[in-house]
């Protein structure tokens, strides 16, 4: 039997647990964007990656209201996330040139929600034949591009979005 090792992983999998607060909340606040993660922001929007992808290039855009309910945003907040992700979807094509994309949004924990308070958007490319054998047979998958790589190859094309 062969082994895969990813020891890289190790360093996201023990930062998670210690993390407090909403990220979508803090992390466009912080001063090293790069390690946030954190591509671009608009007046009432943010657009990270995420940290566990589950594909290379998947996306994360939340408003920045701490917001759980697409229903309650005001107007032009809910009109500027939908913008960004339609700005995010052309981004996310060019840069990878996917076959395909997942789009989704969980609403609740019993919908799939991880982070049930803050409303999210997710965005995941998709290739033929993207996924095989691994997330069946071991539980795990295999990224074919360093998530920082992943970020530097995005970022420079998010620099309309910055406000």
């Amino acid at each position: 039997m062969k082994q895969l090792w990813a020891p890289w992983r190790m360093a996201y999998i023990g930062q998670g647990a210690t993390e407090e607060g909403c990220i979508f909340c803090t992390k466009y606040r912080q001063d090293d964007l790069r390690a946030a993660l954190v591509l671009a922001q608009t007046e009432y929007s943010v657009i990270m990656m995420n940290k566990y992808p589950y594909n290379n290039g998947h996306l994360l855009l939340a408003p920045k209201r701490h917001e759980s309910d697409p229903a309650k945003l005001p107007n032009e907040e809910f009109l500027d996330l939908n913008d960004a992700l339609r700005r995010s979807i052309e981004i996310i094509r060019d840069a990878f040139n996917p076959g395909g994309l997942n789009l989704g949004m969980n609403l609740g924990q019993c919908a799939g929600a991880g982070i049930k308070d803050h409303l999210h958007w997710h965005i995941v490319p998709r290739w033929e034949g993207d996924t095989n054998f691994m997330p069946v047979v071991a539980e795990t998958r295999v990224m074919p591009q360093h998530l920082l790589d992943s970020y530097d190859r995005l970022q420079p094309k998010f620099h309309d979005f910055m406000s």
